[in-house]
């Protein structure tokens, strides 16, 4: 049982949680760098020297990406695939030719073997000229059949299907239902066992990208429930489906604001017959297989949007040099010049967590489920950002179509499409809000197994076990509390950072205040700071800002150094003194905010209590 108390909560809450909580990752087998920052601890000897990947894995990526960039220009047309919303059989079969659908598939089984780095870099490429694209290749190996049959397949079950992804074929990755999003207690898909040691699968999956093109699909249906301890337990299973297979029917193309080439839509599973050989990691461990998938899976999003976000800055900047208002370049006037400093500055952080996640993955050792789920949160939102202030920098240039720019004989920027396409990124592969949720759990994992069961005395199997967790608790915390009030980051600290020093020292000193503070938001709110959900928002805001910057001035150092780049120094030192400003605010509103007056309020708008504020203008649709 989960040692958060879910007696206040409703059972539909409860059972979610439930679902949830047995499918997480228990267990920490490594140390996280993003993790210890909540518990106060800042080990910086987790940054340098910054994981990089070799040389000769740096020239396989050269290679690769100078054969891209190629077929890129000259056979994928962006513009024409966004507008006739189709990619087109040149360019899918071109990309299969390239052996891009099977780019982290071992040489073994006639992949491209490509280190995660690589293969995030191809991506980031991909996503910098067409966003279509690069969810379909991204769809297809970073949660589809490739990635979970990689990292729990049989043998007999990666002989069977990855060589059939080296010649092109095409996965996709089923959860989504209609009444279900990230909630999966909720599931009605089922699998049903038969007598000849098959399943059938019924249900209806929502939103699934590649869908309808795909040849195989992972596809999450609950399987009978099972008794455990006298309790009955919900279970879903991950089955690899052959869309060749009676009983798969496409009900729908779903049609989205921006990329609109993407083949996603409703699929409908009519008694699909599928073998229990085609199980992956085992009966029950579905949503474990899904989470552990997107520990790594997730990798892939911050690389695009950092892809993306890296155009926009040379568009914006090319433009605002270009551009002559008022007598001078737009570049030059201050509030123009303050929003090209702050992009260019966060795209260096942006590259820092993205690159460090991602070599952390390549090299094993390491738990990045923190890391991974900070890059996607921190760079989705930052790429929007960016994008937005690119498009406000080429102000009605931005907001019209590059195929109208191009026929009235002006530089096509594709600002407006590219718009477009980044919004989707702060919600799919988990949503921002449910990013700040997911690492706010596991940043209140350490409390949670030294204390959880005082927060709830009724996960303990009996009295003595509440005896023994006060003793640990109270002995850990008499050592871990008092130091989080000992002095950090004090004046010539970190002095191999040079002109970052002070940055990482506020680093130091901040993810102690953040341990601390932490933990007296535990004391204060008890199981309700679960309910919390802006307060830890907060947290994980401060935590995010924290890794952020030290990631940031870990890899200006590794430029400055390394690779002969000592403006990076500048762009990270920019950075840190705008996450210093945010970090603050975030402290502040931990202790001094107006939350519970906006719930409460917020009920009074949901129940219509001020639906006269909505009159003059044309009705809404009840919602059924």
């Amino acid at each position: 049982m989960s040692t958060i108390d879910t007696s206040k909560m409703s059972q539909g809450k409860a059972d979610a949680l439930e679902v949830t909580e047995d499918s997480r990752q228990a267990t920490w087998e490594n140390v996280s760098f993003a993790g210890e920052l909540f518990m106060g601890r800042f080990k910086s000897g987790l940054l340098w020297p910054f994981p990089v990947q070799s040389a000769e894995d740096k020239a396989v990526g050269d290679a690769l990406l100078a054969n891209l960039e190629k077929f890129l220009a000259e056979e994928v047309d962006a513009e024409r695939i966004d507008r006739e919303q189709e990619l087109g059989p040149e360019v899918i079969k071109g990309l299969a030719e390239r052996g891009l659908f099977a780019m982290k598939i071992s040489k073994e089984y006639g992949g491209l073997g490509l280190s995660q780095v690589n293969y995030n870099r191809a991506v980031a490429m991909v996503a910098s000229h067409c966003g279509s694209t690069a969810v379909w290749l991204s769809a297809h190996q970073s949660i589809g059949v490739p990635q979970p049959l990689k990292l729990f397949g049989t043998p007999e079950q990666k002989k069977k299907w990855l060589p059939e992804f080296a010649k092109g074929k095409v996965s996709a990755f089923a959860l989504t239902e209609p009444e279900v999003g990230s909630d999966p207690a909720k599931m009605t898909t089922t699998a049903t066992p038969t007598d000849d040691g098959h399943y059938l699968i019924n249900g209806v999956k929502l939103w699934c990208t590649n869908g309808l093109v795909a040849d195989y699909i992972v596809v999450m249906a609950r399987t009978p429930d099972v008794e455990v301890k006298g309790r009955m337990k919900k279970q879903i299973t991950a089955f690899v489906v052959d869309t060749k297979t009676p009983g798969f029917e496409i009900l729908h193309r779903c049609r989205f604001m921006g990329i609109r080439a993407i083949q996603n839509g409703v699929i409908k599973f009519n008694n699909l017959k599928v073998p229990k050989e085609n199980i992956l990691l085992g009966e029950g461990k579905g949503l474990k297989l899904a989470l552990m998938t997107l520990n790594t899976g997730r990798l892939t999003l911050p690389a695009a949007s950092t892809g993306g976000a890296k155009r926009a800055l040379g568009m914006a900047r090319r433009w605002a040099k270009a551009r002559v208002q008022w007598g001078a370049p737009i570049a030059e006037h201050d509030a123009i010049a303050q929003k090209l400093a702050e992009m260019g500055s966060t795209i260096l952080a942006m590259e820092a967590v993205t690159w460090y996640a991602s070599a952390l993955a390549d090299r094993g050792g390491a738990d990045i489920r923190i890391e991974a789920a900070m890059a996607k949160l921190f760079c989705s939102e930052a790429a929007w950002k960016i994008v937005d202030e690119t498009l406000q920098i080429r102000g009605g240039r931005g907001y019209e179509t590059e195929a109208s720019l191009k026929g009235r004989g002006e530089v096509a920027y594709p600002v407006e499409r590219m718009l477009r396409d980044n919004r989707i990124n702060t919600i799919i592969e988990g949503a921002s809000e449910i990013m700040r949720l997911f690492i706010a759990r596991e940043a209140l994992d350490p409390h949670l197994k030294t204390a959880g069961l005082l927060v709830n005395p009724k996960a303990a199997k009996n009295p003595m076990e509440l005896v023994t967790t006060a003793l640990k608790a109270g002995l850990f915390y008499a050592a871990w509390y008092p130091a989080r009030f000992l002095p950090r980051g004090l004046p010539g600290s970190f002095s191999e950072y040079g002109a970052l020093a002070g940055h990482m020292a506020w680093v130091s000193r901040s993810s102690n205040r953040l341990g601390r503070d932490l933990f007296h938001l535990m004391a204060l709110n008890g199981p309700g700071l679960e309910r919390r959900q802006a307060l830890l928002g907060r947290v994980v805001d401060i935590g995010v800002e924290l890794f952020a910057s030290s990631a940031a001035c870990a890899y200006a150092r590794h430029l400055a150094e390394k690779e002969r780049q000592p403006s990076a120094l500048e762009l990270a030192d920019h950075y840190c003194k705008l996450s210093r400003r945010k970090v603050a605010r975030s402290f502040e509103g931990l202790w001094s905010n107006d939350d519970l007056d906006g719930y409460a309020l917020s009920k009074r708008v949901t129940e219509g209590a001020y639906a006269w504020i909505e009159n003059g203008v044309m009705p809404v649709e009840d919602f059924k």
